[in-house]
This record gives structure tokens, sequence and C-alpha cells, in this order.
């Protein structure tokens, strides 16, 4: 398949909310028009332009994909995101799911582990004119302490168990979603009530392993 005007993209973007993500039950206005917006062409490798907006994940390179757009938009929407929230992305990738984030939050702190993504993914996203999207090259593992509390806290790749480090960088009330497991994964979604959290069990899924610190196990 060869794109040849611009307008080509929007309709292939339209019709990926409607066939992929609305048929399967995802509802909120609010994360529908943000996926119908951002431009997932610019996010995958050239090579994989005709795959743009494949049902499925695709390489970027450096060992890490860019997530089908089903999950991204279910993440999402799990997270419930309100336009004050600050948000933490654990695992910046290809930048995408931090550009739907920044469409719908006040803030977005994008960690990224590779550095080199990390750099493309924060001069794509500056090139689209977001200015409320904050980079850091290092391990997500750890959070970004500095920056904490946060209304919401998005973790794109995958650890043993739920991490406890960014579990106590959440704003009361504040909700973190994570791939959790090494063979079988599912999707938890945690709630900070207090001094302790509330964990829901989601849907399967499957990430690349988180790396950094939490490889050597949290105290």
């Amino acid at each position: 398949m060869i794109w040849e005007k611009p307008h080509n993209f929007a309709r292939m973007r339209q019709a990926m909310v409607k066939s992929q993500i609305e048929h399967r039950g995802l509802h909120d206005e609010r994360v529908l028009e943000a996926m119908r917006k951002v431009p997932r062409e610019l996010f995958v490798d050239e090579k994989d332009i005709d795959y743009a907006f494949h049902d499925g994940p695709l390489c970027i390179g450096c060992g890490q994909t860019i997530s089908q757009p089903y999950i991204v938009a279910y993440m999402t929407e799990m997270l419930a995101i309100e336009s004050t929230d600050r948000v933490l992305e654990i695992g910046t990738g290809s930048g995408y799911q931090t550009a739907v984030l920044a469409e719908l939050a006040s803030e977005v702190y994008t960690i990224e582990i590779v550095e080199a993504l990390s750099l493309r993914a924060r001069d794509l996203l500056r090139e689209q004119g977001y200015s409320n999207i904050f980079f850091c090259a290092g391990d997500g593992s750890l959070g970004w302490p500095d920056k904490a509390p946060f209304d919401a806290i998005m973790v794109t790749a995958a650890p043993d168990r739920t991490p406890a480090r960014l579990a106590e960088q959440l704003a009361e009330g504040g909700r973190m979603i994570v791939p959790v497991g090494r063979g079988e994964q599912y999707l938890e979604l945690v709630t900070r009530k207090g001094a302790s959290v509330e964990r829901r069990t989601l849907i399967g899924v499957r990430f690349v392993p988180m790396t950094g610190e939490i490889q050597k196990g949290e105290p």
C-alpha cells in the first residue's frame, strides 16, 4: 500500500478507532478522539508504514515495540484521566502512548531507559507541538520521585510484580495500570487508598519485560 495524500492517514485512523476500539466496547469519547487525532503513522518505522494501523504491536528498534492500538486505548480508558491530572509514563518507547496521554492530561512525565528512543520520541513530540510533556532518559522502575505524587501512572513494560516504588508515587485516589508477570501476563489496575493500595486484575496482555533496578528485586 502506498500513501499518497495526508488525509488518507486521517481516514485510516478513523477506521482504526471504529473497527478496533469502539467495536470492542471502549466508549470514553475523550480517549477515542485522542486516538483519532494522534498521527500513529509518524511513530512507526518507515519500513512498517503500511502496517501503521495494523491490529497488533510493531517493533520500533532497540528490542521495544509500539503497542496494539486497542491496548493503548484500553489502558488509557482504564486510567480515567482528567484534564487536570499529572501523569507519569514508564516506557516512552516510540512516544505514541505519550502523545495520547498528553491529549488528555495537564502534564505528562515520561521515562525511557533506552536513551536513543527517549531522544527520538522527544524530538518527534516537540515537532508535533506538545509542550506539556517532560522527558527523562533513565530507569523507569524507580519512577520520578522529585515530581511525585502523580494522579495516574501508565507502565508500558512488564515487571514480575507490581512495583512498590511506583505505587508509592501515586497521589491519594491515584491510579496505576501495569502489565504484570514473566510468562503469563495480565494488566493490573492499582488505586491508592490512604496508606494502602487496591488491586484489580484486568485482561491478559503481552509486553516487553521491565528492565533496570527492579530486576534486582525491591526491598
